[in-house]
């Protein structure tokens, strides 16, 4: 036999078993298992994380605030466009990590 001939036996081989896998009826999906073993030191450490990025991101928002007032009472436009901007990015960060703290509690309490 040819190699091509080899390939192609091979190949149909594999598709009667996939096709043989269709027919299984019910396929097992068991439910997640915590892989810390129920760990409360990771559990503390990720509650420390989340709110270290919320006050980080609070206190972005605030010296952004004071880099406006600063370039506004100093007559520096440039300043005050950066503080714009670093507003913006911090309150986007707030809102980036208060939709990932619902889904990292929702994923942790279904590894439960």
């Amino acid at each position: 036999m040819s190699t091509t001939m080899h390939v192609i036996n091979a190949s149909s081989d594999a598709l009667a078993a996939l096709a043989g896998l269709a027919d299984l009826g019910d396929i097992p999906n068991p439910k997640p298992k915590d892989p810390t073993g129920g760990s409360k030191g990771l559990n503390q450490l990720i509650s420390y994380s989340k709110w270290g990025v919320l006050i980080t991101c609070a206190i972005c928002a605030v010296a952004s605030g004071a880099f406006m007032a600063a370039g506004s009472m100093s007559n520096r436009p440039n300043a005050v466009d950066k503080g714009k901007v670093s507003l913006l990015w911090s309150l986007a960060g707030v809102i980036v990590s208060a939709m990932a703290i619902p889904v990292v509690n929702s994923v942790f309490g279904a590894a439960s």
